[in-house]
């Protein structure tokens, strides 16, 4: 498999993980490195024939699974919907999609007429982040913000 978690560590023997979109739980029962990936066994799943079926398939681990981070670290599902405000008060929109790009995330927020911000994730702009309130407070910064809000004179 193709790993795409920051944490392949925790895909060891006795975890569970879930396929497809009917999440089809899979309890991991061998694992091996190969190449950049995993092969992995899952009990109740002995032939190659059987496991066939998740081929091309994302497999997924629970939420309640996921390793705190570190203070300020957030996954990016905690984030995405959240509302996104000026330092102010003034509401600019949701935020709609993280880009991941090679310096750092950018973070693109839709206002109600459709329009798009683009925001970089770095300190100087991202203020705060209230996931109970599921809201984040920003600080734009002219040449680093891009797009529009809407708002605009």
């Amino acid at each position: 498999m193709e790993i795409y978690t920051d944490f392949p560590e925790r895909l060891q023997p006795q975890k569970v993980l879930y396929a497809g979109k009917g999440w089809l739980p899979l309890t991991i029962l061998r694992r091996r490195e190969h190449h950049d990936g995993l092969l992995l066994a899952f009990e109740g799943y002995s032939t190659p024939e059987q496991v066939g079926r998740f081929r091309n398939q994302t497999l997924f681990a629970a939420k309640a699974d996921a390793p705190a981070l570190p203070e300020g670290e957030y996954y990016q599902s905690d984030l995405l919907g959240m509302r996104v405000n000026e330092e102010n008060g003034k509401p600019l929109g949701k935020l709609t999609e993280i880009l991941e790009t090679g310096a750092n995330d950018v973070y693109v927020v839709t206002n109600e007429a459709g329009n798009e911000l683009l925001l970089p994730a770095i300190a100087e702009v991202i203020l705060g982040v209230d996931l109970e309130k599921r809201t984040m407070n920003v600080h734009l910064i002219p040449g680093l913000v891009e797009g529009e809000t809407g708002n605009e004179k």
